[in-house]
Formats: structure tokens, sequence, C-alpha cells
């Protein structure tokens, strides 16, 4: 075992760093309270190759691994959930399946302006009766010639407004159940497709939530990733992936909140002396860090093991169970430390809070955790 980043991984952290305070934390509180979509600042994201850090840099890509991308995505969400996600949805959903499954015409086409931050993607699976059940899903396209008639409604899609490419996820032949769900690439313009309201969330507030709505959008053949009836696979691989990610934001998010929670109480006095001082607060700062800790090292396994070509779907969904939880628990006890100014927007600690609890949800449920895991040990 080498704990030791290379130096490569520390250019990527400090890179990750600096945009964070430099870019993303002033007007981090309005963007949040107005629920405004943080678009020049992932503009700047795609500029510095982070909305592609794993693609091949043939396609536009970064060519890093998927720890340099943790690193990233831990150091961003520290101080801007609704920026990380956006970054995160871009790189594990969209850019890892269009370049493991899709055809060279696809990655061409769309891959190359998605890693290179040119035009953002968004993963279409959830519908209004198909969250943690990905099997019941009522997106259809059927065959028609040389395209497809999609239709149907797709809900929560990160950068639902702000993409311009879309992988959906729909059913082909109904009566296969699963087994008959394919996965298409669709383009934003295309007649038929209409983006709902943006969706008035109680954190990450400033990331681009929407329902989309597909009425006889047709889209060509060459437009489906892989055969028909793969769809369900690639939704299942993709989203192994994607739950590295939103660990690395889970614990970006408890680390953020962590760090202000310790510079605070260096500041805060009580009794005579800062609060640092006080056993009570130094007890829940220990327990924070080594929560932390532990779940920084979860994170990096599953990174790790998807980098050397191992099964991390067990790894992953661990970290993202755990990661989460930290989270929620950190944010809490940040918010305690801060007293009654960690009531307040001003400190940032509470936007992270409520940050935080969309991670034990999207990309799978605390308790789809639980299941993944389960059948993983009990085989």
């Amino acid at each position: 075992m080498d704990f030791q980043l290379t130096e490569e991984h520390l250019a990527v952290r400090e890179a990750a760093r600096d945009f964070a305070q430099n870019e993303l934390l002033p007007g981090v509180i309005d963007r949040d309270t107005n629920a405004i979509f943080p678009k020049d600042q992932v503009k700047k994201m795609g500029e510095l190759g982070f909305m592609g850090m794993m693609v091949n840099p043939k396609y536009n890509g970064g060519g890093m691994d998927t720890l340099s991308y943790v690193i990233a995505m831990e150091e961003l969400s520290k101080i801007d959930a609704s920026a990380s996600v956006a970054m995160s949805v871009n790189n594990s959903l969209v850019c890892w399946g269009l370049e493991k499954y899709g055809t060279e015409e696809q990655k061409e086409k769309y891959l190359k302006p998605l890693a290179g931050g040119e035009v953002l993607g968004a993963f279409c699976l959830s519908e209004p009766e198909a969250g943690s059940d990905a099997t019941s899903q009522r997106t259809e396209a059927i065959l028609d010639g040389d395209h497809y008639i999609l239709n149907g409604t797709k809900n929560w899609i990160t950068n639902g407004s702000s993409a311009s490419f879309y992988l959906v996820i729909a059913q082909t032949h109904p009566e296969l159940g699963h087994k008959g769900i394919s996965v298409f690439i669709v383009e934003k313009n295309w007649e038929g497709f209409v983006v709902g309201k943006k969706e008035d969330k109680l954190g990450i507030r400033g990331s681009d939530t929407h329902s989309l709505m597909f009425t006889d959008v047709k889209v060509p053949v060459e437009n489906r990733i892989g055969e028909e009836g793969f769809g369900f696979t690639f939704a299942m691989e993709t989203l192994n992936g994607g739950r590295i990610g939103i660990a690395a934001q889970a614990l970006g998010i408890a680390a953020g909140a962590y760090e202000l929670a310790l510079s605070y109480s260096k500041e805060r006095k009580a009794f005579g002396k800062p609060i640092s001082k006080h056993q009570a607060i130094q007890f829940k700062l220990a327990d924070m860090a080594t929560q932390i800790e532990a779940a920084r090292l979860l994170v990096y396994k599953a990174a790790w093991l998807k980098d050397n070509g191992e099964d991390y779907a067990q790894a992953s969904a661990i970290a993202k169970l755990y990661a989460s939880q930290v989270a929620m628990d950190v944010t809490v006890e940040a918010i305690q430390v801060h007293g009654g100014y960690g009531y307040v927007k001003e400190y940032h600690v509470e936007r992270l809070m409520r940050d935080a609890k969309i991670t034990q949800i999207y990309e799978g449920t605390s308790e789809i955790q639980k299941i993944v895991i389960s059948r993983s040990i009990l085989r």
C-alpha cells in the first residue's frame, strides 16, 4: 500500500483548491439563495479541464485517473456542491459511458465537445414512477424505419436545461422488462423535446435540476448506444462509477464544514478562552476529523480499484453510503460548533448541511447502496 499522493495528484488538488477559493466562493451564498446556476464558473471549469478529466486526450479529455477526479471533486465540493455535481454528472455519467460504450462516430460528435468543456451533458434515468426502481421505465422509444420515436418524462435531471446532449434511458421492448431497455443520445434542440421548470430544492439550489418531456422525438438509430436491450446494463455500470463521484462530493461537503468549524473554534471565545480549548468542542472536532479520514480512505480505495481494473461496484457503494452519512453528521456538528452563527447563511455551514442531504439520495439512495452491498457480500 502507498498512501502518498503523486506530484500530479498534489497539483490537481492545488489547482482545484485555488479555483474553488477564487472562482466558486465569491457569490456562492447569493447563487444558493436565488437558485442561480453557476454558468460562468462551470464554463471556466471546462476550460481548465475539469469536465472530462478521465477521458482519453484524443477525445479532448485530460487522460487522468479516477483518483485525480475524486481529489478535484472533494476540493470543489468544499465550497460549492452545485458546481461540483455538474462536473460529476459530466465526467462520471456522461463522458465515461460514451467513451466506454459509444461508437467512434458518437465519440467524435458528442464526446469531444463534452470532454473539452464546450458543452454539458445530462444523464436521464429517473422518472415520476421510476426512481430507485430503475427497471420500471415508462419512457418508450419505438423503432420506425431509420429512427426511434421517443415519448416519456424524466425527473430530477441534473444539468437539465444547461446541457446540450442527453443520455436517455428508454424502453424499446416493454414486454421484455429491464431486458428491453435501451439508451440513446438526444440533442436539446430536437423537435418535441421540452425542458420543464427548475425544481425549487432544499440544497444544491444552484444545480440545474429539471423534468424533461419527450413527445414524438425522432432519434436516429445511430444515436443508440450499444444494442437494443443494453440500456439497463449501461445505466448500472455507469452508476457504479458515478457513486464514486458523489462519494467524493459528500466527502468534500463534510471536509468543508469541518474546516470552517475548526477555524471558527479558534476565533470564537467563551468563558474567557477560545472554544477550541473546551473539551466538548475538542471531542466534536476529533470525531469529525476521524469520520472524514475514514470516508476519504473508502473513496480513494474505490477510485484505486477502478483505476486498476478491479471490481469496484461494492467499494463504490460502501464509499457512497458511508461518505454521505459522514456529510450529514459532520455538517450538523459544524453548525453546533458555530452555535447561533451556524444557523445563518453568512457562515456557510447551514448551506453545507442542506447540500449534504442529497448525497444520501441521488445516484442511488443509501437504502439502495445497502442492497448493492448486501447482495455482493452474500454472493
